[in-house]
């Protein structure tokens, strides 16, 4: 797009959606570099780019986590190289700006395919008020005695789960399976039942152990035997473990 039509479309609305398009991140290098121009430059432009901003931030607030298949970490990890089982490179895995990166991807993704949708001639509806119940969560990192990444976990107590994120590893040569458990400072670990070790899933996590989800409690995860889940007290070896430091 030249100038001329970056400034003006046949509808009059090339300034305004080429604000919008900022504000999502769809622009190549060289038009954002002229649209950072522009709003230096220009008050007007400046101000459509804060129009759209404020727009278009609540949906942040409403990305939801979706639990990803069996099939798409083998088939990612086939992608970049690696094998499709095995134990994941530290490298990239256990960042966590590459996690917050990956959020923020989905987030622009679902800010692309609104935009799509927009009329041009026709501002969109403002967004009703967001509960405070779907602003972004924090995450308790579950860590290896190496401390490399095991798990990540995001709590909602509002509605009783625990997300669980794992970073992708073979399973136990015995049979054995990975279990979480609740431990509440002083107090003897609860279970939450299996956790897999190969995809995100989320936990119910039953209404009398809801209350011992609270900052200063640690979440662990042991191999047990996978008959008699979920088990009154572990017996395996701890793999990975992390305290709630914010919930």
């Amino acid at each position: 797009m030249n100038a001329a039509d970056d400034r003006l479309d046949d509808s009059g609305h090339g300034d305004d959606l080429r604000a919008g398009e900022y504000v999502l991140g769809v622009l190549d290098a060289a038009a954002r570099r002229q649209a950072q121009a522009r709003i230096a430059a220009d008050p007007a432009f400046a101000q459509l780019v804060q129009a759209w901003d404020e727009r278009l931030a609540p949906w942040l607030l409403r990305v939801e986590p979706v639990v990803a298949s069996a099939h798409v970490w083998p088939r990612i990890r086939t992608q970049l190289g690696w094998p499709s089982v095995g134990a994941a490179r530290p490298g990239l895995w256990n960042n966590i700006a590459f996690w917050r990166a990956a959020t923020a991807l989905a987030a622009a993704a679902g800010f692309a395919a609104v935009v799509i949708g927009l009329q041009p001639r026709k501002p969109p509806a403002p967004l009703p008020p967001v509960a405070e119940e779907q602003a972004a969560k924090p995450v308790t990192v579950l860590a290896h005695d190496d401390g490399s990444t095991g798990w990540l976990a995001s709590i909602d107590l509002s509605h009783g789960k625990v997300l669980m994120v794992p970073v992708p590893t073979a399973a136990d040569a015995s049979g054995r399976v990975n279990e979480l458990w609740i431990i509440p400072a002083g107090k003897a670990p609860l279970s939450l039942g299996f956790v897999s070790n190969e995809k995100a899933h989320t936990i119910a996590v039953p209404e009398p152990l809801r209350r011992e989800l609270a900052v200063g409690a640690t979440l662990a995860i042991t191999l047990e035997p996978s008959v008699g889940l979920p088990h009154a007290a572990p017996s395996g070896p701890v793999v990975a473990k992390g305290g709630i430091r914010q919930i």
